[in-house]
This record gives C-alpha cells, sequence and structure tokens, in this order.
C-alpha cells in the first residue's frame, strides 16, 4: 500500500487539508489539465487495495496465457525406431530396445538409429516378439522407415504418426507464435472498441474453448489448425490482463506491477510444467489446463471496467461509479471539483496540435537520429523474444527429467524481473539491457563445452542464461518507452513488439537444429546476444531523464542539456 504522507488524510470528506490541495490543483488546471495519474497521486492513492484486489485478479489469467505453450509437451519427441514387420511387429508400441534390435537396425553413437533399418532378405520366414535372428536383414544396405515404434504414447508424435518428421513436430510451436503476431490487431481492436474487460474474457474464453477442443483433435491438420487459430483469438490474454493491472496503479509502482505481472506469467509456466508432470497423456493435459480457463467468465460481473478506457469513450457515469468505488475500498476521498475536471477534460487543442504534426514516415526519414532508433531496437526485440523462447523450449532437452528442467528454467525468471526493477535505476537501463544479453549471451557459448555428464553444471549455466535474458525482457519495454517522444511512442513501440514477434515464431524450430550438430541453437543465442548487446552500447542512457515528448527532445537524449528531473 502507498504510505505517502499526502494521502494518509484524505479519507474523510471534510478535512479541510484535503479540499485546500484539492482547490490549488484545480486552480492550476488551467494550465495543465488535471489527469487520472494527478487523482492517483494526490487522492486515490497510487497502490490501494482496490488496485492490489485487480492485481491479484488478473493474475489468474496472465498465469493462463502461460498455458499456450504447453505444446513443448504435447508437441515433444519421443524415442523411437523402425518398426520391423519381419518379427511381428505391427503396430506402433512395442517394446522400444528388444535384446534382437540390432540385428534389424544400424547401430549409432547414441544406441540404435531411429530412421533406418537393415533390408529384409526376404527369405520367406519370419521371427517373432521374441527371436529375430540377424540372418533375415542384409546389413550391408539400409532403408528408410515404413513405419515407427514408439518408446511412449502420450504426444502427437505417437498419436499422428511424426517418427522422423522434426519438422512438423516443431511446425506446432511456430505457428502458436505466429498467432500470437495475428492476434494483435484483433484484441486491440476489442479492446478499443468495447472495453478492456470484455477483450480480456473474449481472449480468456477463447483461449479455454478452442484449447479443449484441441484436445480432441483426429489428426495433425486439426491440431495445428486449431493451434494457430486458439493463439489468434485466444493470445490477447496476456496484454489484456496486463491493462487492468497497469492502468490504474501510479506512476510510482508501475514498475514493480509490470515486473509482478511477468513473474505471474513465469508462475503460470511452472503451473504448466507441473501439470504435464503429473498428467501425460497430452490429451488429459490440455483438458486439465483450460478447463478452469471458463472461470474467469465471471470478471464480467466482478471486474470494474477500466477507467482509462471509460474516460476516453467519454463513458462518464461509468467512469465516476468506478472511482467512487476506488476512493471507498482505498479508504480515500476524491473531491468533487476532480470529478468534474476528469469529465470535462478537453482534447480539442490535443486533436489540433496533431493536424500539424509530420507523418510518422516522414519523421523517421528525415531524422537520422530516429532511423537509427527504428532500425536498431527492433533488433533487441527478435533476439530478446529468440533466446527466451528458446531457452525455454530447449530446456526440455536437457536431459531426461523434462519436466524439472522446464520448471526451473522458468522459475529463475521470477528473481530476473524483480532484479531488474532495481538494476535499472543503480547502472542505468543501457548497461542492464547491455550486460544482460552479454552474460546471456556468455552462458550459452559456455554452455556448448559442458559434458553432457555434468547435468548439475549444466542446467545451472542454462537457468544463469535464462536469468540473463529476464532482466532483460523487463527492461526492454522500459528503455524502449523512454527512447521515442510520445508523438510516435505507441506506434514505434507496437512496432518493435511485432517485428520482435521474428524471434517468438523461429524459436520452435532450433531444437531440431541439434540433428545436425548440439551446439547450433546454443551458437545462435550467444551469436544474437552479443550482436544485440553491442547495439544497445550505440543508444543514450536515459536514467535520470525527463520521457521526451517531442521529437527534438528525444533526438537531444544522451547531451548534458537532456537530464531533465523526471515528472514522477
Amino acid at each position: 500500500m502507498s504510505n505517502d504522507n499526502k494521502e494518509s488524510g484524505a479519507n474523510d470528506p471534510s478535512n479541510k487539508h484535503t479540499e485546500a490541495i484539492s482547490d490549488d490543483r484545480m486552480a492550476g488546471s488551467f494550465e495543465k489539465p488535471l489527469d487520472l495519474d494527478d487523482v492517483l497521486v494526490n487522492e486515490l492513492g497510487q497502490f490501494g487495495w482496490f488496485q492490489l484486489r485487480n492485481v491479484i485478479l488478473v493474475s489468474i489469467p496472465i498465469m493462463m496465457s502461460a498455458f499456450m505453450s504447453e505444446f513443448i509437451f504435447s508437441s515433444a519427441a519421443i524415442p523411437h525406431r523402425c518398426r520391423i514387420p519381419e518379427c511381428g511387429e505391427y503396430g506402433n508400441l512395442h517394446q522400444y530396445d528388444p535384446e534382437w534390435i540390432l540385428n534389424a537396425v544400424p547401430e549409432t553413437s547414441s544406441g540404435f538409429s531411429s530412421c533406418q533399418r537393415y533390408v529384409p532378405r526376404g527369405l520367406g520366414t519370419n521371427g517373432t516378439l521374441d527371436y529375430c535372428p540377424a540372418d533375415l536383414f542384409n546389413n550391408l544396405e539400409t532403408v528408410e522407415c515404413d513405419g515407427y515404434v514408439y518408446a511412449r504414447d502420450n504426444t502427437i508424435v505417437y498419436d499422428f504418426d511424426l517418427g522422423c518428421q522434426d519438422w512438423l513436430r516443431a511446425l506446432p510451436g511456430t505457428l502458436n507464435s505466429v498467432g500470437t503476431l495475428l492476434v494483435l490487431p484483433i484484441t486491440g481492436y476489442i479492446s478499443d472498441r468495447f472495453g478492456r474487460k470484455r477483450a480480456l474474457i473474449i481472449s480468456v474464453f477463447n483461449l479455454g474453448l478452442i484449447g479443449l477442443i484441441r484436445a480432441f483433435s483426429v489428426n495433425y491438420i486439426m491440431y495445428v489448425v486449431l493451434q494457430i487459430l486458439q493463439t489468434t483469438l485466444g493470445a490477447g490474454t496476456f496484454s489484456s490482463a496486463y491493462i487492468f493491472a497497469a492502468e490504474l496503479v501510479g506512476p510510482k509502482y508501475r514498475v514493480i506491477t509490470s515486473s509482478a505481472a511477468a513473474s505471474m506469467f513465469a508462475v503460470g509456466q511452472v503451473v504448466l510444467g507441473s501439470v504435464a508432470w503429473l498428467i501425460h497423456p497430452w490429451r488429459y493435459m490440455i483438458m486439465a489446463l483450460h478447463i478452469p480457463c471458463f472461470l474467469v467468465i465471471s470478471y464480467y460481473w466482478i471486474l470494474s471496467e477500466s477507467v482509462r478506457w471509460l474516460l476516453a469513450k467519454k463513458k462518464f457515469t461509468e467512469a465516476r461509479e468506478v472511482l467512487e468505488t476506488v476512493a471507498k475500498v482505498n479508504n480515500k476521498h476524491i473531491s468533487q471539483k476532480s470529478l468534474e475536471a476528469l469529465m470535462n477534460t478537453s482534447d480539442t487543442s490535443v486533436q489540433a496540435s496533431d493536424a500539424n504534426k509530420p507523418g510518422l514516415v516522414r519523421s523517421i526519414v528525415r531524422s537520422p537520429t530516429l532511423l537509427r532508433r527504428v532500425c536498431t531496437i527492433p533488433i533487441w526485440w527478435i533476439t530478446s523474444t529468440f533466446v527466451y523462447y528458446g531457452l525455454s523450449i530447449n530446456s526440455t532437452g536437457l536431459s531426461d527429467t523434462i519436466h524439472l528442467n522446464y520448471i526451473l528454467t522458468c522459475a529463475v525468471e521470477i528473481p530476473g524481473n524483480f532484479a531488474s526493477v532495481f538494476i535499472v535505476n543503480i547502472i542505468g537501463r543501457k548497461a542492464t539491457l547491455s550486460c544482460g544479453f552479454f552474460f546471456s549471451a556468455l552462458c550459452n557459448i559456455v554452455f556448448i563445452f559442458i559434458s553432457n555428464d555434468l547435468y548439475v553444471v549444466r542446467l545451472i549455466i542454462f537457468m544463469l542464461g535464462k536469468f540473463g535474458i529476464s532482466v532483460v525482457m523487463t527492461s526492454l519495454y522500459l528503455y524502449t518507452s523512454e527512447l521515442y517522444p510520445t508523438e510516435f511512442r505507441h506506434s514505434l513501440l507496437a512496432f518493435s513488439s511485432m517485428i520482435g514477434r521474428i524471434g517468438s515464431i523461429t524459436a520452435p524450430l532450433t531444437p531440431v537444429l541439434m540433428n545436425y550438430w548440439h551446439g547450433i541453437p546454443s551458437i545462435l543465442f550467444g551469436g544474437m546476444g552479443i550482436i544485440a548487446g553491442l547495439l544497445v552500447l550505440t543508444q543514450p542512457e536515459t536514467t535520470g531523464t525527463k520521457m521526451p515528448d517531442t521529437l527534438a527532445e528525444a533526438e537531444a537524449l544522451g547531451r548534458n542539456d537532456s537530464k531533465l528531473e523526471q515528472s514522477r
């Protein structure tokens, strides 16, 4: 809760000191229109019981948004080999490694081949499941499998017979990320047109419904179509929930609230790994994850609409009711003058000034400084999402304990998220991002040269790499916002985030590259991290500076005269 002394006596409507503050602020409103942040800071409280209730409520759908990554387990690789019908194997589920297997399948450094078998001699005699002699096969010639035997039956690889088709197995993860790109305009339209609350409930409902239907997929095509459909219509869950967590929190608490939201996403990933660990069959796992999503329908009655959206849409009656509820729950008081000022704020002047501004593209072309940032910042976003999701996905291949590996790798994000809150104000935004990229890159490169026998050491280095990129992910949004001017901030931030999806789209394909050399994913993570870390050094430090409102102020960042005290 906020402990500001100026808020502590504001809960009594007759308090003269509070009214004096309101009158003074209203007297100055002719110079600067009163906004919601002023009311939160001076009257309602920046983080009271109402905001805490909102954060707790939206933490649940934020956790649920992590369930879309269940493809990591539902389409996980299963040990497989060629089916040998000459020895009585006519189904997909037999003993994976019978004593006679090397009579029929070539030996490799890791055991025996997954995708090739010896050519049968066609002697007219067959073996059995217990006895399959080597003289039935020509061990000088091999052929590709025409059927497979799987060690387990708990992923789509068994159900849809995807043995030796690793690119098809990785495709659901790529389509999952494509859906997160397609969802941006859809969720944005619903949120702006019908409200934040409806956007949240619709997103979670789609997430649960399509996920539940996908559990009953009868073939691979149905599974992947529903995969991209689920994220295209349901991946707006996180952004919709995040808006509720941040829009009614005062400026002082927005960074910590952002870190808390990111940490709840990490908790959701831990829940995902735990459920997959307890429920192995992929269909039942998906059902267990998505059925609880329907509980969020109750938010229609228990969650208040965003005040900022209500004010923007001029729904003043509803906005007044929410503001009065906030004051009551927080044990505060909002003056009538503040209410009237919020309801009567005019945006005519803003619209007039907007009409005289040059277009975004023209401004970028005319400003070498802005052009460099527009070319540089998206590379940070691509790298951060590529490494972040790539490490999460590849964590399951560290050892046979795939669920524990995933849980630990996701749990380390939580201290990374909160560490960034303190680091960014101590060593600065620029140093935090650059060091985070370099540290994660170093861990990924070192990881390549650690023996598989040193499991604990490998896991620690891997987790430290994830810690480093988690610090980057939490700080990236803030630093990007501070580098762009207010007039273009929303558009350029959305552009950076959209381009950054390239990283999350390609990340699910990286485990397949290990078939060619085990170090390829780590080399990619490390190399891109080094490039991004160097590019961060080309931009100015923004710690202690006022957020630029105009292009001229954004271009002046890094100069001595730009070190203006932040307004909040």
